[in-house]
């Protein structure tokens, strides 16, 4: 008989362990969060590539507005397309970022000793990628307005679903990434911040996909940000929603994804496996 409830209460640890806790996500946020407020550096940095890129290429999309016929038949196109690049970018970045400090900081084998689960420290990274492209990108948004006197909330419903869609893209690269750090170590570090611009000429961000070759078009239509930006040139010249661009994007998103999941989930128990959590850091 006591040998049954020494086994049911050993069933029921086990379940609790494998069970899904958001308190143990929110933990994980609040580490993020009070990383992010300890160090003013951070936050300064989070705002000011966003608001420094937006002032750049806006007072070059207002020269070119009083002499090409083409930008000033769609003010804003260059102000919306690199606020929307930024957003992707910082969305991978946002999440990279709190791994990498993890990893910096040869914190994950403590962090693994504890109940938390890997999903678990995924959705708090996610989360906290929420919060850094939120403090990165709105201030750029809401400073165009009174700069250029544009502002990129006029698409309503489009800039949502396209604010969507970038953000799940930049997750499964991040995710990805965080992955080939896990499996090569931090000698690949570096993937965080240039496999994104890799993607920049393929993406289309400032200029139609018909500027790309044939043989190109093919592999660019493979990105979900190719549809997003050809999707908001529709918007921005025509005054039309693509669904075709959207659900497109959406259904190459589900693909990166669960790409980015699996290459993550691989490299983190192939880390653990190895013992290699324990040694990773600076």
């Amino acid at each position: 008989m006591r040998r049954g409830r020494a086994g049911s209460r050993r069933a029921l640890r086990r379940f609790g362990e494998r069970a899904f806790s958001p308190a143990r996500v929110w933990a994980m946020l609040l580490r993020y969060l009070y990383i992010l407020k300890s160090s003013w550096p951070r936050t300064v940095e989070l705002l000011y590539w966003p608001t420094l890129q937006m002032m750049i290429w806006g007072f070059m999309s207002q020269f070119l507005r009083h002499n090409s016929s083409y930008i000033a038949q769609a003010f804003g196109v260059l102000l919306a397309a690199v606020m929307l690049w930024d957003l992707l970018f910082r969305s991978q970045l946002g999440l990279s970022m709190s791994f990498l400090e993890e990893m910096w900081s040869r914190n994950l084998g403590q962090l693994f000793v504890t109940p938390l689960r890997p999903y678990e420290w995924v959705l708090s990274l996610l989360a906290m990628s929420v919060v850094r492209t939120t403090i990165g990108v709105l201030p750029a948004m809401l400073l165009a307005i009174p700069l250029y006197h544009y502002s990129i909330f006029g698409m309503g419903f489009a800039l949502i679903a396209f604010l969507a869609v970038l953000m799940a893209m930049g997750w499964a690269l991040g995710l990805a990434i965080c992955g080939g750090i896990l499996r090569h170590g931090m000698g690949a570090e570096g993937l965080a911040w240039t496999v994104i611009f890799a993607l920049a000429p393929l993406s289309c961000v400032y200029y139609p996909i018909t500027i790309l070759p044939h043989w190109l078009r093919p592999v660019a239509w493979a990105l979900p940000s190719t549809h997003v930006f050809e999707g908001m040139r529709a918007v921005l010249f025509q005054h039309v929603f693509r669904w075709d661009y959207f659900l497109g994007a959406i259904a190459l998103d589900l693909v990166f994804l669960a790409i980015g999941t699996a290459i993550f989930g691989w490299a983190f128990y192939d880390a653990r496996r190895r013992g290699a959590l324990l040694q990773m850091g600076e």
